[in-house]
Protein backbone atom coordinates (compact mmCIF):
# COMPACT_ATOMS: atom_id res chain seq x y z
CA UNK A 1 0.00 0.00 0.00
CA UNK A 2 2.66 2.08 0.57
CA UNK A 3 3.60 2.26 -3.19
CA UNK A 4 -0.24 3.18 -3.72
CA UNK A 5 -0.24 5.72 -1.41
CA UNK A 6 3.24 7.06 -3.08
CA UNK A 7 1.39 6.97 -6.35
CA UNK A 8 -1.45 9.33 -5.11
CA UNK A 9 0.67 11.86 -3.66
CA UNK A 10 2.55 12.31 -7.32
CA UNK A 11 -0.97 12.20 -9.33
CA UNK A 12 -2.04 14.68 -6.73
CA UNK A 13 1.42 16.96 -7.13
CA UNK A 14 1.03 16.65 -10.77
CA UNK A 15 -2.57 17.68 -10.58
CA UNK A 16 -1.79 20.92 -7.88
CA UNK A 17 0.85 22.36 -9.74
CA UNK A 18 2.50 21.13 -13.51
CA UNK A 19 -1.09 20.06 -14.99
CA UNK A 20 -3.20 23.08 -13.93
CA UNK A 21 -0.47 25.08 -15.06
CA UNK A 22 -0.18 24.03 -18.54
CA UNK A 23 -4.21 24.00 -18.89
CA UNK A 24 -4.55 27.56 -18.12
CA UNK A 25 -1.77 28.06 -20.70
CA UNK A 26 -2.76 26.25 -23.30
CA UNK A 27 -4.75 27.81 -26.95
CA UNK A 28 -7.29 24.53 -27.41
CA UNK A 29 -10.16 25.31 -24.33
CA UNK A 30 -11.07 28.68 -26.25
CA UNK A 31 -11.98 26.29 -29.13
CA UNK A 32 -13.55 23.58 -26.81
CA UNK A 33 -15.00 25.83 -23.39
CA UNK A 34 -17.64 22.82 -22.23
CA UNK A 35 -14.40 20.30 -22.71
CA UNK A 36 -12.47 22.42 -20.96
CA UNK A 37 -14.75 23.20 -18.06
CA UNK A 38 -15.29 18.93 -17.91
CA UNK A 39 -11.37 18.89 -17.66
CA UNK A 40 -11.16 21.26 -15.01
CA UNK A 41 -13.40 20.00 -12.99
CA UNK A 42 -11.87 16.46 -13.23
CA UNK A 43 -8.66 17.85 -12.13
CA UNK A 44 -10.33 19.15 -9.52
CA UNK A 45 -12.00 16.61 -7.74
CA UNK A 46 -9.29 13.90 -8.65
CA UNK A 47 -6.87 16.10 -7.42
CA UNK A 48 -8.53 16.37 -3.90
CA UNK A 49 -9.01 12.79 -4.34
CA UNK A 50 -5.75 11.78 -4.52
CA UNK A 51 -4.69 14.04 -1.70
CA UNK A 52 -7.06 12.36 1.13
CA UNK A 53 -6.76 8.88 -0.69
CA UNK A 54 -2.65 9.23 -0.58
CA UNK A 55 -2.98 9.73 3.36
CA UNK A 56 -5.74 7.37 4.14
CA UNK A 57 -3.84 4.39 1.85
CA UNK A 58 -0.33 5.57 3.98
CA UNK A 59 -2.38 5.79 7.77
CA UNK A 60 -3.72 2.64 7.28
CA UNK A 61 -0.77 0.82 5.43
CA UNK A 62 0.80 -0.36 8.96
CA UNK A 63 -2.27 -1.96 10.26
CA UNK A 64 -4.16 -3.93 7.09
CA UNK A 65 -3.26 -5.26 3.93
CA UNK A 66 -6.00 -2.83 2.32
CA UNK A 67 -7.61 0.04 2.46
CA UNK A 68 -11.28 -1.22 3.00
CA UNK A 69 -10.20 -3.56 5.71
CA UNK A 70 -7.66 -0.84 7.17
CA UNK A 71 -11.01 1.52 7.48
CA UNK A 72 -13.22 -1.30 9.12
CA UNK A 73 -10.22 -1.65 11.38
CA UNK A 74 -10.11 1.62 12.44
CA UNK A 75 -13.92 1.95 12.78
CA UNK A 76 -13.83 -1.45 15.33
CA UNK A 77 -11.11 0.15 17.15
CA UNK A 78 -13.10 3.43 17.48
CA UNK A 79 -15.83 1.68 18.62
CA UNK A 80 -14.00 -0.33 21.28
CA UNK A 81 -11.77 2.55 22.02
CA UNK A 82 -8.52 0.71 21.55
CA UNK A 83 -5.60 1.59 19.22
CA UNK A 84 -5.34 -1.50 16.54
CA UNK A 85 -1.73 -3.03 16.93
CA UNK A 86 1.02 -1.46 14.24
CA UNK A 87 -0.81 2.05 13.62
CA UNK A 88 2.21 4.18 14.42
CA UNK A 89 2.12 8.01 15.23
CA UNK A 90 3.05 8.84 11.93
CA UNK A 91 0.08 6.58 10.88
CA UNK A 92 -1.91 8.30 12.62
CA UNK A 93 -0.94 11.43 12.28
CA UNK A 94 -1.84 11.08 8.39
CA UNK A 95 -5.45 9.63 8.79
CA UNK A 96 -5.97 13.13 10.97
CA UNK A 97 -4.33 15.17 8.24
CA UNK A 98 -7.03 13.47 5.79
CA UNK A 99 -10.08 13.60 8.16
CA UNK A 100 -8.90 17.22 8.98
CA UNK A 101 -8.50 18.36 4.67
CA UNK A 102 -11.55 16.20 3.86
CA UNK A 103 -13.94 17.95 6.96
CA UNK A 104 -12.25 21.08 5.36
CA UNK A 105 -13.01 20.79 1.61
CA UNK A 106 -16.59 20.28 3.12
CA UNK A 107 -17.44 22.80 5.30
CA UNK A 108 -15.95 25.21 2.74
CA UNK A 109 -18.16 23.84 -0.19
CA UNK A 110 -21.10 24.27 2.74
CA UNK A 111 -20.25 27.47 4.16
CA UNK A 112 -19.41 29.09 0.88
CA UNK A 113 -23.26 27.55 -0.56
CA UNK A 114 -24.97 28.91 2.66
CA UNK A 115 -23.29 32.61 2.35
CA UNK A 116 -23.32 32.61 -1.16
CA UNK A 117 -27.52 32.05 -1.16
CA UNK A 118 -27.98 34.13 2.08
CA UNK A 119 -26.68 36.87 -0.20
CA UNK A 120 -28.56 36.15 -3.14
CA UNK A 121 -31.63 36.27 -1.48
CA UNK A 122 -31.01 39.74 0.11
CA UNK A 123 -29.91 40.64 -3.41
CA UNK A 124 -33.38 39.51 -4.91
CA UNK A 125 -35.17 41.49 -2.42
CA UNK A 126 -32.87 44.81 -3.17
CA UNK A 127 -33.46 44.50 -6.88
CA UNK A 128 -37.46 43.86 -6.73
CA UNK A 129 -37.53 46.94 -4.46
CA UNK A 130 -34.97 49.25 -6.20
CA UNK A 131 -35.19 47.52 -9.45
CA UNK A 132 -37.86 48.30 -12.48
CA UNK A 133 -38.93 45.80 -15.64
CA UNK A 134 -37.40 46.96 -18.80
CA UNK A 135 -40.37 46.93 -21.11
CA UNK A 136 -37.89 46.63 -24.21
CA UNK A 137 -36.52 43.14 -22.66
CA UNK A 138 -39.21 41.13 -21.29
CA UNK A 139 -37.61 39.45 -17.62
CA UNK A 140 -35.11 42.09 -17.09
CA UNK A 141 -34.59 44.66 -14.44
CA UNK A 142 -33.31 47.73 -14.39
CA UNK A 143 -31.72 49.50 -11.51
CA UNK A 144 -30.32 53.14 -11.26
CA UNK A 145 -26.44 53.03 -11.29
CA UNK A 146 -24.24 55.15 -13.56
CA UNK A 147 -22.09 52.65 -14.95
CA UNK A 148 -22.95 49.94 -17.57
CA UNK A 149 -23.46 46.69 -15.87
CA UNK A 150 -25.28 43.54 -16.45
CA UNK A 151 -25.49 40.28 -14.61
CA UNK A 152 -27.91 37.49 -13.65
CA UNK A 153 -28.87 36.70 -10.44
CA UNK A 154 -29.56 33.05 -9.70
CA UNK A 155 -31.37 32.05 -6.84
CA UNK A 156 -32.81 28.45 -6.06
CA UNK A 157 -36.78 29.65 -6.43
CA UNK A 158 -36.12 33.12 -8.00
CA UNK A 159 -33.65 34.08 -11.19
CA UNK A 160 -32.83 37.61 -12.41
CA UNK A 161 -31.38 39.52 -15.29
CA UNK A 162 -29.85 42.75 -13.56
CA UNK A 163 -29.04 45.69 -16.15
CA UNK A 164 -28.25 49.50 -14.95
CA UNK A 165 -29.63 52.22 -16.47
CA UNK A 166 -26.17 52.84 -17.35
CA UNK A 167 -26.17 50.44 -19.83
CA UNK A 168 -29.40 50.88 -21.11
CA UNK A 169 -28.18 54.56 -21.45
CA UNK A 170 -25.11 52.90 -23.54
CA UNK A 171 -26.32 50.69 -25.75
CA UNK A 172 -28.72 50.13 -28.96
CA UNK A 173 -31.16 47.72 -28.97
CA UNK A 174 -29.25 44.95 -30.47
CA UNK A 175 -26.20 45.14 -28.25
CA UNK A 176 -28.80 45.34 -25.22
CA UNK A 177 -30.13 42.33 -26.65
CA UNK A 178 -27.11 40.16 -26.88
CA UNK A 179 -25.91 41.25 -23.47
CA UNK A 180 -29.39 39.55 -22.22
CA UNK A 181 -28.55 36.74 -24.08
CA UNK A 182 -25.14 36.13 -23.04
CA UNK A 183 -26.81 36.62 -19.12
CA UNK A 184 -29.36 34.10 -19.68
CA UNK A 185 -27.39 31.51 -21.30
CA UNK A 186 -25.55 31.62 -17.26
CA UNK A 187 -28.81 31.34 -16.02
CA UNK A 188 -30.02 28.23 -18.72
CA UNK A 189 -26.66 26.54 -17.87
CA UNK A 190 -26.86 26.80 -14.33
CA UNK A 191 -23.41 28.27 -14.47
CA UNK A 192 -23.53 29.97 -11.23
CA UNK A 193 -22.94 26.35 -9.63
CA UNK A 194 -20.24 25.12 -11.29
CA UNK A 195 -18.49 29.05 -10.53
CA UNK A 196 -19.38 28.13 -7.06
CA UNK A 197 -17.58 24.97 -6.31
CA UNK A 198 -14.47 26.59 -7.48
CA UNK A 199 -15.00 29.43 -5.26
CA UNK A 200 -15.45 27.01 -2.50
CA UNK A 201 -12.14 25.40 -3.39
CA UNK A 202 -10.13 28.50 -3.90
CA UNK A 203 -11.73 30.14 -0.12
CA UNK A 204 -10.64 26.63 1.44
CA UNK A 205 -6.64 26.83 0.29
CA UNK A 206 -6.54 30.91 -0.23
CA UNK A 207 -2.52 30.58 0.28
CA UNK A 208 -2.35 28.01 -2.81
CA UNK A 209 -1.83 29.82 -6.10
CA UNK A 210 -3.07 26.96 -8.51
CA UNK A 211 -6.91 27.71 -6.76
CA UNK A 212 -6.69 31.10 -7.88
CA UNK A 213 -5.62 30.88 -11.15
CA UNK A 214 -7.98 27.87 -11.77
CA UNK A 215 -11.07 30.11 -11.18
CA UNK A 216 -9.97 32.48 -12.95
CA UNK A 217 -9.29 29.97 -15.81
CA UNK A 218 -13.03 28.69 -15.68
CA UNK A 219 -14.52 32.21 -15.24
CA UNK A 220 -13.27 32.50 -18.24
CA UNK A 221 -14.67 29.53 -20.00
CA UNK A 222 -17.76 30.13 -18.75
CA UNK A 223 -18.38 33.28 -20.03
CA UNK A 224 -16.90 32.17 -23.78
CA UNK A 225 -19.70 29.80 -22.83
CA UNK A 226 -22.27 31.95 -22.80
CA UNK A 227 -20.81 33.99 -25.86
CA UNK A 228 -21.39 31.24 -28.32
CA UNK A 229 -24.94 30.38 -26.68
CA UNK A 230 -25.78 34.58 -27.53
CA UNK A 231 -24.15 33.64 -30.68
CA UNK A 232 -26.93 31.04 -31.75
CA UNK A 233 -29.73 34.18 -30.86
CA UNK A 234 -27.77 37.19 -32.15
CA UNK A 235 -24.80 38.60 -34.46
CA UNK A 236 -21.97 38.74 -33.28
CA UNK A 237 -21.10 42.72 -33.78
CA UNK A 238 -23.42 43.75 -31.35
CA UNK A 239 -22.06 41.17 -28.89
CA UNK A 240 -18.58 42.36 -29.39
CA UNK A 241 -19.67 45.82 -29.71
CA UNK A 242 -21.71 45.76 -26.03
CA UNK A 243 -18.34 43.37 -24.37
CA UNK A 244 -15.97 46.53 -25.25
CA UNK A 245 -18.25 49.08 -23.93
CA UNK A 246 -18.69 47.66 -20.77
CA UNK A 247 -15.00 46.83 -20.47
CA UNK A 248 -13.79 50.64 -21.54
CA UNK A 249 -16.50 51.79 -19.31
CA UNK A 250 -15.46 50.05 -16.81
CA UNK A 251 -18.34 48.14 -16.13
CA UNK A 252 -17.08 45.26 -14.22
CA UNK A 253 -19.31 43.14 -12.02
CA UNK A 254 -18.83 44.06 -8.78
CA UNK A 255 -19.98 40.53 -7.15
CA UNK A 256 -19.27 37.54 -9.32
CA UNK A 257 -19.48 34.96 -6.42
CA UNK A 258 -23.29 36.36 -5.82
CA UNK A 259 -24.13 36.27 -9.68
CA UNK A 260 -22.86 35.01 -12.67
CA UNK A 261 -20.75 38.17 -13.60
CA UNK A 262 -17.30 37.08 -14.41
CA UNK A 263 -16.77 39.50 -17.35
CA UNK A 264 -13.99 41.87 -16.38
CA UNK A 265 -11.36 44.31 -18.41
CA UNK A 266 -8.60 41.25 -18.89
CA UNK A 267 -11.27 39.26 -19.85
CA UNK A 268 -12.65 41.08 -22.66
CA UNK A 269 -9.83 40.84 -24.98
CA UNK A 270 -9.99 36.93 -25.44
CA UNK A 271 -13.47 37.30 -25.33
CA UNK A 272 -13.88 39.65 -28.36
CA UNK A 273 -10.88 37.97 -30.26
CA UNK A 274 -12.47 35.17 -30.07
CA UNK A 275 -15.74 36.65 -31.19
CA UNK A 276 -14.72 38.49 -34.13
CA UNK A 277 -12.48 35.75 -35.56
CA UNK A 278 -14.12 32.34 -34.40
CA UNK A 279 -11.68 29.75 -33.62
CA UNK A 280 -12.24 25.77 -35.37
CA UNK A 281 -13.35 23.74 -33.80
CA UNK A 282 -11.62 20.97 -31.75
CA UNK A 283 -11.53 17.65 -33.97
CA UNK A 284 -13.97 14.88 -32.75
CA UNK A 285 -11.10 12.69 -31.95
CA UNK A 286 -9.39 15.19 -29.88
CA UNK A 287 -12.31 16.30 -27.89
CA UNK A 288 -12.88 12.05 -27.07
CA UNK A 289 -9.37 12.06 -26.34
CA UNK A 290 -9.50 14.80 -23.82
CA UNK A 291 -13.02 13.63 -22.20
CA UNK A 292 -11.63 9.88 -21.47
CA UNK A 293 -8.40 11.08 -20.02
CA UNK A 294 -10.44 13.32 -17.90
CA UNK A 295 -12.52 10.34 -17.02
CA UNK A 296 -9.68 8.43 -16.43
CA UNK A 297 -8.17 10.73 -14.21
CA UNK A 298 -11.64 11.01 -12.11
CA UNK A 299 -10.92 7.25 -11.69
CA UNK A 300 -7.72 6.88 -10.94
CA UNK A 301 -7.77 7.58 -7.32
CA UNK A 302 -10.48 5.79 -6.16
CA UNK A 303 -9.31 2.34 -8.16
CA UNK A 304 -5.94 3.11 -6.56
CA UNK A 305 -7.50 4.00 -3.30
CA UNK A 306 -9.73 0.35 -3.13
CA UNK A 307 -7.30 -1.75 -5.08
CA UNK A 308 -4.16 -1.19 -2.40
Amino acid sequence: MVIASALLAALALALAWPIPIALSRAAWPSRAPAVALFAWQAIALSGALSMIGALVTFGVSGIAASVPSGIRMLLASAGSGSVPEGLGLVHFFALSCAVLFAGHLFLSMITTFVKTERERRRQHDLVALLSAPEPRVPGARVMEYPAPVAYCLPGAFRTATVLTDGLVKVLSPEELGAVVAHERAHLTQQHHLLLLSFTAWRKAIPWFPIATRTRAAVGLLVEMLADDTARVEVAAEPLVSAIVTVATAGGEASAPDIGVADSTPESAAPRVSRLLAPPHPLPGAVTAAILVLSAIVVCVPPVLLFAA
